[in-house]
């Protein structure tokens, strides 16, 4: 039951409705008897000023952003952490009496559904893709003390210039190449292999994947961030091979747990988010 004690918390974007969230947090919750909601809110491009300033004086206690607010909130916030200041972008905000502080739990989320399987530490990784996503997992990987990390993208220009903005602040072995040849060397003793990209995603779930089972080992770990559908095109092609693949779920279910901890100081059960998050997405 809601009352006037209950803590609120949402997330924020332009569309929200859906949003997979709301029934991940808000079963946990439930489970762990925590007085707090977690609800959407629709705030239209142009609104998230006052958006903010409403969450500030109603007494929210934190929110997510996802699109198109996630870099235009850092105007708004107080300060931000090293993931966040690193990354350019902010999808947790935690709201105290005197700041608000804005996170970024995307590649921590990334790097969590990865190290379920194996440590990303000392390994050899290649992100596909150079957008906002691989820009956050990238910046994680790094944090997570990685041994390199290429950047490869069918424009790759755009992976040189995202390799540029990793090669400023950290010292670890960075490349960037374009989805060639070269890609099918360099996949030969890379560890970890990452797809940022919306290829495969539904409903081009047929698309042909970037990487096929030829260009794969059977020591490779092949995470897709897609998850609809569960079993994309790419993790099909990583299967053939043998290599352990990891669900795009999984990201999305460790970066909520992740805004979950920061607003509540509580580790919540992963297996709750799962089930919560399985159920709205049919499987």
């Amino acid at each position: 039951m809601i009352t006037g004690k209950t803590g609120l918390v949402g997330i924020m974007g332009d569309p929200v409705e859906h949003s997979l969230s709301p029934p991940m947090h808000n079963a946990a919750f439930h489970q762990l008897k925590l007085d707090y909601v977690y609800v959407p809110f629709h705030v239209k491009r142009g609104n998230l000023a006052s958006a903010i300033e409403g969450a500030r004086t109603m007494g929210i206690k934190g929110l997510n952003l996802t699109i198109p607010h996630k870099i235009e909130v850092i105007n708004y916030l107080d300060e931000l952490d090293e993931a966040a200041e690193l990354i350019g972008a902010v999808n947790t905000v935690k709201f105290t009496e005197n700041k608000a502080v804005g996170y970024n739990t995307d590649g921590f989320g990334a790097v969590k559904a990865i190290e379920e399987t194996t440590s990303v530490q000392d390994k050899k990784i290649i992100i596909i893709g150079a957008g906002g996503a691989a820009r956050a997992i990238s910046f994680q990987l790094l944090l997570s003390r990685v041994g390199e990390v290429l950047i490869a993208n069918r424009t790759r220009e755009k992976a040189c210039n995202l390799r540029d903005d990793l090669k400023e602040r950290f010292n670890t072995s960075l490349g960037c190449l374009g989805l060639d040849d070269e890609l099918g060397i360099e996949l030969e003793d890379t560890d970890v292999l990452i797809n940022t990209t919306p290829v495969g995603m539904h409903p081009h779930q047929d698309d042909k994947p970037v990487v096929t089972s030829d260009m794969m080992h059977s020591d490779l770990v092949v995470n897709d961030i897609v998850y609809n559908p569960l079993e994309t095109g790419l993790l099909r092609e990583a299967g053939k091979v043998g290599a352990t693949t990891v669900h795009g779920t999984k990201m999305l279910i460790y970066q909520g747990i992740g805004a979950f901890r920061i607003w509540t100081g509580i580790n919540p059960p992963v297996e709750v988010f799962e089930t919560a998050l399985m159920r709205e997405l049919g499987y």
